[in-house]
């Protein structure tokens, strides 16, 4: 309605900027934004914590996915509490054993975007690759790696598997595996000292000898070389898949100190070119809006790191609007960043101590650590959001975050508000962990990608002759590589063209590939 002298609404008609113009400017106060803020900020200094309403509560729990929420279970401990499966089995350990039928839904629901790891299953399933395999495992427990591990028992192989991280394990999944007869020792939101407790229950060194590890982020490999060394002399290799856990078993290496031989899964160009970019492309947003219900056009948003997890986030976070700046030490990434801020509008790279002051979100994605510090903390302004898409939550600074002056409100699942003395706000989301795995879920068919080089990476190491591998670090063969990524390429209905003879003698490669060497990334 347009409103004239008299505002009855008598007068009706379409609304236009003028009218509005006059009745805000003419009958009603003039809006202080200022005060207002500054009075909100007194109000929320003062009265200190309060129940969030129960519509936003609600959704915030529900928000995580029917997988991911635990807003039905209790915050105890499932350690002490006793535990039995349909078949009367209790070797495992996890929250609630009756979610098993729901759990088993989503892993068939995944296994339809996992055409690779159906395809070993039909193929090698007969000739079992791994009979005798003992593999334990500690990586995330979610739908997808419930595919990988089952398939790794279709293989022949007995698995124990524990999470790498306390707030990614799905715990429908969990129970779905445990039921399914894989002994598994992992729930959502674990304590420190649980996860300890279950890599350690998993491991069974007095009653299970374990002849392969598959990792992600090397606490299970740490785990075993600290409190069961000798059991080194029965394992016949290692698969890692992170950065964090690459990163230790080179420096392991180098020191003399790796036992077994061990394969680098975070490095080959599958892992590279498909599960850090594009995972992490899709599900950066996905974690965000779950967790925080921002919206991204018009926020300015600093990604610490230009690799591939930096390239995904940064093309998802700028095709919604958000303006984005890169941190970087490496000169040829920040080239590729500066190149790219041409045609993709982002903003320079630049340093975070330039920047903390002006931006709305903060993503860390380095693999390293003490990447966002309590000096660029202090910075930030009032509601700036922290978290990081890398595997380890040292890239953030916490210990700094964890002193007397300043105080720590849970929100919701997931969010804290770090409250200075002065009322400022920094939202942190999964207390630093990995924000896609811990706040929301992941695209299957690309970790179907992931989880099939895993496997390979695994039968390799299991089946090759004594002598083949060494007390090294390898990268995955790269013909095993092109294999991998030739088993998804029908779910797109592609058809390679094929080298002739001619072309093959010009480039000195065999017509069936391996089309790039060795050291190409």
């Amino acid at each position: 309605s347009r409103y004239g002298d008299d505002a009855s609404g008598e007068d009706e008609g379409i609304c236009d900027s003028d009218s509005l113009w006059w009745y805000f400017t003419t009958k009603s106060a003039p809006i202080q934004f200022t005060d207002q803020k500054q009075e909100f900020n007194k109000r929320t200094s003062n009265t200190g914590h309060r129940s969030l309403p129960h519509s936003i509560s609600q959704s915030s729990t529900d928000s995580y996915g029917s997988v991911c929420s635990d807003s039905s279970e209790d915050g105890s401990s499932p350690r002490d509490k006793p535990r039995r499966t349909s078949k009367g089995l209790s070797d495992f350990c996890i929250k609630n054993i009756k979610q098993a039928e729901f759990g088993r839904r989503e892993i068939i629901i995944a296994q339809q975007e996992m055409p690779a790891l159906m395809i070993l299953r039909k193929g090698a399933g007969g000739e079992k690759p791994l009979a005798g395999a003992q593999v334990v495992g500690c990586t995330h427990i979610t739908a997808q790696t419930a595919v990988l591990i089952e398939t790794l028992s279709v293989l022949g192989a007995q698995c124990r598997w524990a999470a790498c991280n306390i707030f990614s394990t799905q715990n429908a999944v969990a129970a779905a595996l445990a039921e399914g007869g894989t002994p598994v020792f992992a729930w959502r939101g674990e304590s420190e000292d649980d996860f300890w407790w279950c890599i350690d229950r998993c491991v069974g060194a007095e009653t299970w000898q374990p002849n392969m590890i598959m990792d992600d982020g090397g606490d299970l490999t740490h785990w075993i070389h600290k409190k069961h060394p000798s059991l080194f002399k029965n394992i016949k290799g290692i698969v890692e898949e992170s950065v964090t856990g690459i990163y230790r078993l080179y420096q392991m290496s180098k020191a003399g100190r790796l036992c077994v031989p061990a394969i680098n899964v975070n490095d080959s160009v599958t892992k590279q070119k498909f599960d850090n970019l594009y995972c992490c492309k899709e599900s950066i947003l996905d974690g965000l809006k779950r967790t925080t219900d921002i919206m991204f056009g018009g926020k300015q948003v600093v990604v610490c790191g230009y690799g591939e997890v930096g390239k995904g986030c940064c093309a998802a976070l700028k095709a919604l609007g958000a303006v984005v700046y890169v941190t970087e030490v490496d000169p040829i990434c920040a080239l590729q960043a500066c190149t790219l801020s041409m045609a993709h509008c982002f903003s320079k790279v630049n340093k975070l101590s330039e920047v903390a002051r002006q931006v709305d979100m903060v993503v860390t994605c380095t693999g390293n650590k003490s990447v966002v510090r309590r000096e660029h903390l202090d910075r930030m302004k009032d509601g700036c959001i922290l978290c990081n898409m890398g595997h380890s939550s040292t890239e953030i600074d916490l210990v700094s975050l964890r002193t007397a002056e300043l105080r720590w409100e849970r929100m919701r699942p997931q969010v804290d508000h770090v409250i200075w003395p002065d009322g400022k706000r920094i939202v942190l989301l999964a207390e630093g962990r990995l924000l896609n795995l811990s706040c929301s879920t992941v695209p299957s068919f690309v970790l179907s990608i992931t989880a099939t080089t895993q496997a390979l990476a695994l039968i390799e190491l299991y089946s090759a002759p004594e002598g083949r591998y060494k007390q090294d670090v390898y990268l995955l063969p790269k013909k095993m590589d092109e294999y991998v990524a030739s088993l998804h390429l029908p779910t797109f209905d592609a058809h390679l063209s094929e080298v002739t003879d001619e072309q093959a003698k010009y480039l000195g490669i065999s017509k069936h590939g391996p089309f790039k060497p060795n050291d190409y990334r």
